[in-house]
């Protein structure tokens, strides 16, 4: 008889990464609704990230805030001693934290690509290292990286985003295959977001129509891509290996 499955995260500790605002926030909030204790990492915005813990704390359910930048190995390793000290062990690790930038290729500075690369690219190298070991201990864990439909669609004057995401899904089938059947790797490349790092406000009516230019016609909610976490998150996913989810309302198909 096949093992019934449930949408549940009771008794599981997640780990997201950049989610004091944005898809990390709502990642948070969807695994915390589901039962899981939640760490809520931050850079420089402990307001934010203390207004989150206080909201998942009125669900009923456990989390602490963690600053540490996660493109820095000494953060990262800092960042794994709290948690330890915190909950113990962490079954869930949502790489989400990231920096876009809009800038022509010509104009784009080395500096401009490093940054882009160690927040978006680096940062899911360092986790994932600092963490593997106890995911390996207690013999099993899941990753969930966040990566992007451009990693896949490629677009003009975000040549260090897309590369940086385009490296992000490599890792992602990488370590699927190293750690499985114990460890669960899988990604999300989302389509365009509402979110403070994609401002509509501050968009311009061309680029607007370019990023409407889908089957959808519109831009997701974070809600929306934190619907495909809790999925990756949850044992509804067991089978799921080295695999790429798009939310993306049809930018990318196949």
């Amino acid at each position: 008889m096949t093992a019934a499955f449930e949408l549940s995260l009771s008794g599981r500790t997640a780990l997201v990464t950049g989610a004091s605002s944005g898809i990390g926030r709502a990642i948070a909030l969807a695994f915390a609704q589901a039962g899981a204790a939640v760490l809520v990492n931050h850079l420089g915005r402990a307001d934010e990230a203390a207004a989150l813990v206080r909201e998942i704390h009125s669900l009923g359910a456990q989390a602490w805030a963690i600053e540490a930048d996660v493109s820095r190995s000494a953060d990262v390793a800092g960042l794994a001693a709290q948690a330890a000290q915190r909950c113990g062990t962490v079954d869930v690790l949502v790489n989400n934290a990231g920096i876009i930038q809009e800038k022509p290729f010509l104009d784009t500075t080395e500096d401009d690509w490093d940054r882009m690369l160690a927040v978006d690219l680096k940062s899911v190298f360092l986790t994932a290292r600092a963490f593997f070991p106890g995911m390996e201990a207690q013999g099993h864990g899941v990753i969930i990286n966040i990566a992007s439909d451009l990693a896949v669609l490629g677009r003009e004057h975000y040549a260090p985003y897309c590369a940086a995401k385009a490296g992000v899904i490599g890792l992602t089938r990488a370590l699927a295959r190293e750690f499985a059947p114990a460890i669960r790797v899988n990604a999300i490349a989302p389509g365009p977001v509402n979110t403070a790092m994609m401002s509509l406000d501050a968009m311009s009516p061309q680029w607007l129509a370019k990023e409407l230019d889908i089957p959808q016609r519109r831009i997701a909610e974070p809600d929306e891509i934190a619907a495909t976490a809790l999925f990756l998150a949850s044992d509804l996913s067991r089978f799921y290996c080295g695999q790429v989810l798009g939310p993306n309302g049809g930018s990318v198909m196949g």
